[in-house]
């Protein structure tokens, strides 16, 4: 089988790592894909949102199987082209891919169904969102209705914070288009979940749990970012609380998408948190997340490329999905000064007794050396039989990847650990 993977980051390449270990695959194609991914997939200079010329890659090198992983392709409707040119492909349509797509479908689909969420606002006009900040809740959270590569969210602490992010998202355009219309909504607190599931729009598997560690720095300080690191499973989210998850938002959700006839088959992502309330969404994606893929697919125990063949088929039911009882953790490690400022162009080596998984995001190939090219440069992944060797080991692994000006979190999985030691 010939398959082909749209992407560049640390998700792909932990997808095309797994795709790697079916015997039935021949090649692999990474669409651009990134130098640190050479050993793994054939890189190909295409870029993840070009989709005619992604069509037309598939077609005449006679791909058998498409696996769409970023967003943005997902909802400028990829897997609808590639659909139509007859390769079989992994990901949601254009209209189901919406559920990322836009804040405010997703808000009001989950107030239409009664999928459990955060009371929210949705505007077209900035004015209008300003004088109902004058006497609504704080903290509250503004949300760029559109797509912002992950940055589209701003917590306000106080009331002048929320009106300085309505005027710089709606009036300066900080996240272009998807900025023209704003989600504000109110603050939850509680443990966050991430939890990916398969879907073929009529059967739910979900995957193991993670946690993400969005700040830059740590104990949670700094800037947001696209993800500094995971750890799997969330030993906040119990087996009482995936039961209620299933029953009262997984298979809500996907009931809901049918109805509208936006029907959904592929990764659906569920961004949770679970409040004094029970468990409520705070996002979708339409995707598997970057970076809980570097920890959820290496738990996985059965075939994945089978799965993703399962689900574009719609016989999800059949599949099997297991995952091991072991413990994940993922160590981004970045560009110093990310996700502002930072330089890049760094030889990255590896030394020869490293045995963790490695998965690389921002790296190029130049004269034969890997270099880095990004914000994320790569990510550490450890598994081990619990959570506090899996954490031990990813940090004595990153300690064997070098690169001038590499930066990252020291506490990935303290929070975990806590939890499972009492001590929240």
């Amino acid at each position: 089988m010939k398959v082909m993977v749209v992407g560049s980051g640390g998700r792909e390449h932990a997808i095309i790592k797994k795709i790697k270990q079916n015997p039935k695959v021949t090649e692999i194609y990474a669409l651009p894909g990134n130098g640190g991914m050479k050993d793994d997939a054939t890189l190909v200079n295409i870029g993840a949102k070009d989709i005619p010329a992604i069509t037309e890659f598939a077609v005449n090198n006679n791909i058998d199987f498409a696996v769409v992983a970023p967003d943005d392709p997902l909802v400028l409707g990829a897997v609808d082209s590639l659909t139509a040119a007859g390769i079989k492909c992994f990901g949601p349509s254009k209209a189901a891919a919406i559920i990322e797509g836009s804040k405010a479908f997703s808000k009001q689909l989950m107030k239409d169904y009664k999928i459990p969420t955060a009371d929210f606002r949705i505007f077209n006009d900035a004015q209008k969102a300003l004088e109902y900040l004058e006497t609504a809740p704080i903290p509250t959270v503004v949300k760029a209705d559109g797509l912002a590569l992950g940055k589209g969210v701003i917590i306000a602490e106080t009331r002048e914070q929320a009106k300085d992010a309505v005027k710089s998202i709606m009036n300066d355009k900080i996240f272009g288009d998807s900025g023209n219309n704003i989600v504000i909504e109110e603050f939850l607190t509680g443990p966050e979940v991430s939890v990916l599931a398969f879907t073929d729009g009529k059967t739910v598997v979900p995957m193991v749990s993670s946690m993400d560690h969005k700040r830059a720095l740590d104990n949670d300080k700094g800037l947001n970012t696209g993800g500094m690191g995971t750890v799997a499973p969330n030993p906040y989210y119990t087996e009482k609380t995936a039961k209620e998850c299933m029953e009262k938002i997984f298979i809500p959700t996907i009931n809901a998408m049918n109805a509208e006839n936006r029907t959904f088959k592929g990764c659906l992502y569920f961004g949770l948190m679970l409040t004094e309330n029970g468990p409520k969404v705070i996002e979708y994606n339409c995707r598997f997340g970057d970076p809980e893929t570097q920890v959820v697919l290496p738990l996985l125990e059965s075939d994945l490329l089978d799965i993703m063949i399962a689900v574009a088929d719609e016989r999800l039911s059949e599949a099997e999905v297991k995952f091991s009882g072991n413990s994940a953790c993922c160590v981004v490690m970045a560009s110093n000064g990310y996700p502002v400022k930072y330089d890049t162009g760094y030889e990255i080596t590896v030394d020869s007794d490293f045995d963790s998984n490695l998965y690389f995001a921002g790296a190029k190939c130049e004269n034969g050396k890997l270099l880095t090219s990004g914000g994320r440069v790569l990510g550490v992944t450890a598994v081990e039989s619990t959570l506090n060797k899996a954490i031990s080991k990813a940090y004595e692994s990153v300690e064997k990847v070098h690169f001038e000006n590499a930066f990252y979190r020291k506490d990935i999985g303290a929070k975990a650990l806590a939890v499972l030691k009492g001590e929240n």
